[in-house]
């Protein structure tokens, strides 16, 4: 044989001794899994921070209604003109440093949209202000959350000729 096969028995054995060697590491090094426990945790908590409060697609609906949230979409022209959550404004990430001021000055909560939500993070951050969220998941989320887009129809009605059914092949 050129494999090297061992039963269900043998396999248990080593998983079985490797994490006994894993548990017995941890046990006698108590200080070091500590400190890579709150490294962890602490990796966690910044990244969130920089990237950004984030709402689902069910919350910005809640608060657009309730708080009078703003909706920017970052996206770029092109795209946004190809779908957008209704109530959207169209200020590019390119064209963003333009407008921080006029955004800071909003008193409404603002909602970030973006493609898939990770570049809301950054725009964010560049706003640094309190009561500025993402939408998590972009539009992409929005659409898989069966949220609708105005202008979807429009472009897509245009960009499609109906055929006329044919009894030919």
């Amino acid at each position: 044989m050129l494999g090297c096969t061992y039963g269900l028995t043998e396999h248990l054995f080593f998983w079985r001794y490797g994490l006994d060697r894993a548990l017995g590491f941890v046990g006698n090094h108590p200080f070091l899994f500590g400190i890579l426990a709150a490294l962890a945790v602490l990796f966690f908590v910044i990244e969130n921070k920089r990237s950004g409060r984030k709402i689902s697609p069910n919350t910005l609906g809640m608060m657009v209604n309730s708080q009078n949230a703003q909706l920017i979409d970052i996206r770029a022209k092109k795209k946004f003109s190809t779908g957008y959550i209704q109530g959207s404004r169209n200020i590019p990430f390119t064209e963003l440093k333009e407008h921080l001021e006029e955004i800071r000055a909003i008193e409404h909560p603002v909602i970030i949209i973006c493609d898939m939500g990770v570049q809301a993070g950054a725009a964010v951050q560049m706003i640094g202000k309190a009561n500025v969220y993402r939408l998590e998941g972009g539009i992409g989320g929005w659409q898989s959350g069966g949220m609708p887009l105005v202008g979807l129809k429009d472009v897509q009605t245009k960009g499609k000729v109906k055929a006329k059914p044919s009894l030919h092949k």
